[in-house]
């Protein structure tokens, strides 16, 4: 009994109406809450211009690879060496947490890959191809001859100095 009346007292899906949604935004596929705009220039000053501090340094890196093609191949071979000593220097600087300059790291190791760059534009030009490149640097670093760097001769000198004035 309580089957038969429930059935007949149910409206299909058809015979549903429901009342329109209301359109607060006929264009627009976003229906949540809409923030005006900020413009930016309202809260930040523009600039007209980039700092001049990249033109400063590329002009540096200019001067710096002029430096660099002045030098011999074989100068350029020591200022790396000098170069890599440094970098381990600051590695064990690093590592003992003394005090170091962080941004050296990258100075030095862009330094590095400048005059390694000049060092194989020279090699391209005298027509010594990649594997034959590779071959003659093997050979290079096999024969070098370690020197500690510019900064360790340094502290040496300092710390013999000072032995000598308590002597």
């Amino acid at each position: 009994m309580l089957a038969s009346h429930s059935l007949s007292s149910i409206p299909s899906s058809s015979s549903l109406k429901f009342p329109p949604k209301p359109k607060l935004f006929t264009n627009s596929s976003f229906h949540g809450i809409r923030i005006p705009s900020l413009k930016p220039s309202s809260f930040l000053p523009l600039r007209a211009q980039p700092p001049p501090s990249t033109v400063v340094m590329m002009a540096k890196r200019e001067e710096e690879l002029k430096e660099i093609r002045t030098k011999t191949t074989q100068e350029i071979n020591d200022e790396i060496l000098q170069l890599k000593g440094e970098l381990f220097m600051l590695r064990l600087q690093r590592s003992a947490r003394e005090d170091f300059k962080p941004s050296e790291f990258g100075r030095m190791r862009k330094r590095v890959a400048r005059m390694l760059t000049v060092k194989r534009e020279r090699e391209l030009e005298q027509g010594i191809g990649k594997r034959l490149s590779r071959k003659l640097d093997k050979q290079w670093k096999r024969n070098i001859v370690v020197k500690p760097p510019p900064s360790l001769m340094k502290l040496q000198e300092e710390k013999a100095a000072e032995e000598a004035e308590k002597a």
